[in-house]
């Protein structure tokens, strides 16, 4: 059934333009609409984003030849060699989606806005009668028909990233040229992998969260189903290679089956995005639950303690339980993008803060080390560990250098970062019911029917948070904080706007800090979260790092420091005699380690 009129209206209140909007359950999103990032972290890196990495994304493009890839795709190839991989146009794309959220928040230079026109001229002309659009098959003419390497053409992967990216500008006050171009290619796809078509799978998930928003951008009732057919036909073998088994593909076990998450890391995680949303537009308690499942497991078993996944360099791979090597660890940048967006996508499906904790844990450590201070280097791998020798040892595309590049042969992780940057408000808070929720603690203003606040915060590195009323229609009204999990004391004070204090619950084992009343302008709360410095052991299953501490204070996991301060860490010593606080956790032997046991961290690598 499509959503249109009305009903669509009614689905985008007070998330008019977030990254995720779903038409069921209570929760929605707050964008660029809603939230202004404003004097602290994220902040900071999102004017990063503007100011240094998408300037040098499109250079790095316009150097690699990225649109010229396309142009010549219609317009013949003259000197330019066919594109190394098959799946260089979602460069274009996520930048693209990144560019649309400046221009959402009218923050867009002349050279993004020429960018996105220029981009937009490309993707109309070189799409063929029928929709399709890939430079590498358009290139090799007949000698690649489109659709004929399921396994690493990465078509609908592509065609993911498109779908993502024409959302984006829809939502963001865009023309609409790009949605048309998504749609007409989607419209492709459905045509052949729909009803009455192949019964066939991409090698690389990720089309099937962008159809889910498609479809709740446009109401197209295709688009979810085919996004939902995708989910259930993987798992039975049908992308196998001679070199990379079915399981590398998630093509071993059937989502709702899988025993545990598998396989390339971030083809894992996408397809579990993926499959949350079709859970939660079509109201599919079981494939929740299964997803659900999967995290936990993640979580529990083989998820660093930055919260990065993946522990193989070969096939870029989840390793086995608690196989978590810190020098070895591989924990992709993308494969952290991944993450968060299965996290985020559960919150929501759920209202759990658990997968708040760790989104948050993945966004403060393993993908803010993907990227430079200065917003212009990269890293794809991040080992927890670099050994001096690690390049030498290494036999990954990024040859695991210990500085960071500028870009790479195999570009994903640059403009992933790019498009995540740009969308960071859209994960601060949402709107539930008349309860405003932070889910995560950032400097801000938001604005809503009901009420329009101030949080003001250095989060993470402090744990003051301080949410001030600007505006307020007399109604009641909820505003609630998350508690993060590895916090064990708080304090809350409602602080009036005639002067009065009084305090709110905070207790330990309440994972909200919720104050309800009709507020008034000048009215604030004042949340403190206790954020000791902690210092981690391993699970006695993790055999790689036993021995080892990680310390961590609030999110932030640090890291000793050596490439640029001249000093080896590696004989370094912690004496526990130090530590302002010990704590002993009893392990019943037959229970799990984790969240789930009631274990101390919500991490589980350590």
């Amino acid at each position: 059934m499509a959503v249109t009129g009305a009903d669509a209206d009614a689905i985008r209140v007070g998330a008019r333009r977030a990254a995720v909007l779903p038409t069921t359950g209570s929760r929605r999103p707050l964008g660029t609409d809603a939230v202004a990032l404003e004097g602290g972290l994220l902040a900071a890196w999102q004017e990063r984003n503007r100011a240094r990495t998408i300037p040098h994304a499109i250079a790095s493009m316009a150097t690699a030849g990225n649109l010229d890839d396309l142009r010549a795709a219609v317009d013949g190839p003259g000197e330019r060699p066919v594109p190394r991989y098959p799946f260089l146009d979602t460069d274009v794309y996520k930048t693209l989606e990144g560019v649309a959220y400046e221009i959402g928040r009218g923050t867009a230079t002349a050279e993004m806005r020429a960018f996105v026109d220029e981009a937009t001229d490309v993707l109309e002309r070189v799409q063929a009668a029928d929709g399709y659009i890939g430079s590498y098959a358009q290139r090799l003419g007949s000698d690649r028909e489109p659709w004929s390497d399921l396994a690493w053409g990465h078509e609908l992967y592509n065609l993911g990233h498109l779908i993502q990216a024409a959302v984006a500008d829809s939502r963001q006050g865009g023309d609409g040229r790009l949605l048309a171009v998504a749609r007409r290619f989607a419209d492709a796809a459905v045509r052949e992998f729909g009803p009455g078509g192949r019964e066939e799978v991409c090698g690389h998930p990720e089309v099937e969260m962008a159809l889910v928003e498609l479809h709740r951008e446009t109401g197209e009732r295709a688009y979810l189903d085919l996004a939902s057919a995708f989910v259930e036909r993987r798992g039975h073998g049908t992308v196998a290679t001679r070199i990379f088994p079915a399981e590398y593909f998630q093509d071993a076990h059937p989502f709702r089956e899988m025993p545990a998450v598998t396989g390339h890391a971030v083809r894992m995680a996408y397809l579990a995005a993926g499959a949350t949303d079709v859970a939660t537009e079509t109201g599919d308690a079981d494939l929740l639950a299964a997803s659900v499942r999967l995290f936990d497991d993640a979580v529990r078993t083989r998820l660093y303690v930055t919260g990065g996944l993946g522990s193989r360099h070969s096939d870029e791979a989840i390793g086995d339980a608690y196989e978590l090597p810190s020098e070895r660890s591989y924990s992709e940048t993308c494969a952290a993008i991944a993450v968060m967006q299965w996290a985020w996508r559960l919150f929501l499906a759920t209202g759990e803060p658990r997968f708040l904790d760790t989104h948050e844990t993945v966004l403060f450590n393993a993908y803010a080390v993907g990227l430079s201070a200065d917003g212009t280097g990269f890293f794809y791998d991040n080992p927890l560990q670099r050994r001096p020798d690690h390049h030498a040892q290494s036999g990954a595309e990024t040859e695991g250098e210990l500085m960071r590049r500028p870009w790479f042969t195999c570009p994903c992780c640059p403009p992933n970062i790019v498009r995540w940057m740009s969308e960071l408000q859209d994960h601060v808070s949402v709107q539930d019911g008349d309860d405003l929720v932070i889910a995560h603690p950032a400097g801000c203003v938001i604005r809503t029917d009901a009420i329009d606040v101030r949080v003001t915060t250095d989060y993470p590195w402090d744990g003051a948070v301080r949410v001030e009323v600007l505006r307020a229609s007399g109604a009641e009204s909820g505003i609630v904080i998350r508690r993060p999990g590895w916090c064990h004391s708080a304090t809350a004070v409602l602080q009036g706007a005639d002067g009065s204090s009084a305090e709110v619950g905070a207790e330990a084992d309440d994972r909200w800090i919720r104050a309800t009343r009709a507020w008034a302008a000048g009215d604030a709360l004042v949340v403190e979260l206790d954020m000791p410095v902690r210092a981690l052991g391993s699970h006695p299953h993790l055999d790689a790092t036993r021995g080892a501490l990680a310390v961590v204070r609030g999110p932030v996991v640090f890291a000793l420091e050596q490439e640029d301060a001249g000093a080896p860490v590696d004989d370094l010593l912690l004496d526990p005699r130090d530590l302002a606080e010990a704590r002993t956790v009893p392990l019943p032997l037959a229970a799990p380690w984790g969240p789930a046991s009631g274990a101390a961290d919500p991490a589980s690598g350590v």
